[in-house]
């Protein structure tokens, strides 16, 4: 049943969050994701999911990263044709066999999108060892427009509970945002396995 309320993410009718779109200073990429992605080994493998318009998927093959970028939007993923070390793929997230059955990678980023029934096979993207670097919003976002619905929001402290006991986590914020406009959000960077030694970057 419709909400009435765009999907946000791959799930969307622009291929990117609503959030996203038509904001300029958003085509820069976030900064918790640059943060972080030199945890990330020289080439390798990395997957931008849900990628939307695909600004960070650019960003890392720009970096030498090898990137797959993934959304449901053919139109979004063949704006990315020609960037070199990044393969864009076209896969319904959401419904129907998982697309992603037996792939691992060594990163996975994931921004501006949140669909739960997923979330456990999200997890199995990224190989031991790997970086999960996940932001986007958590309830309360609701008092600065969309998105607005639950389903959509995190929980308070969900990304934590989600890899409590199997990862090691590098940093977690969540909270009140003022830019590149006001919104409540939470965000990880975790590491795939139990004590896992992490060099910061910039340490």
């Amino acid at each position: 049943m419709s909400t009435g309320e765009p999907r946000f993410g791959v799930g969307g009718a622009t291929g990117m969050s609503g959030w996203e779109a038509g904001h300029d200073a958003l085509a820069a990429p976030s900064p918790w994701v640059t943060r972080f992605a030199p945890l990330l080994p020289t080439g390798a493998a990395v997957l931008d999911y849900a990628c939307g318009r695909g600004r960070h998927a650019r960003w890392l093959a720009l970096r030498g990263y090898r990137v797959e970028a993934v959304d449901q939007d053919p139109a979004a993923i063949a704006g990315l044709a020609g960037v070199t070390h990044l393969e864009g793929r076209v896969a319904d997230l959401e419904a129907g066999v998982w697309p992603y059955a037996g792939q691992q990678y060594d990163g996975v980023v994931v921004t501006h999108y949140l669909y739960r029934r997923r979330l456990p096979s999200l997890l199995g993207l990224v190989r031991p060892g790997g970086v999960l670097i996940y932001e986007t919003f958590m309830v309360g976002n609701e008092r600065f427009g969309k998105p607005s619905n639950p389903d959509f929001l995190l929980r308070p402290g969900e990304l934590l509970e989600l890899v409590r006991g199997a990862w090691t986590v590098v940093a977690f914020e969540q909270g009140e945002v003022a830019r590149p406009r006001p919104a409540m959000i939470q965000r990880l960077c975790a590491v795939k396995g139990l004590g896992a030694a992490v060099v910061l970057p910039g340490g």
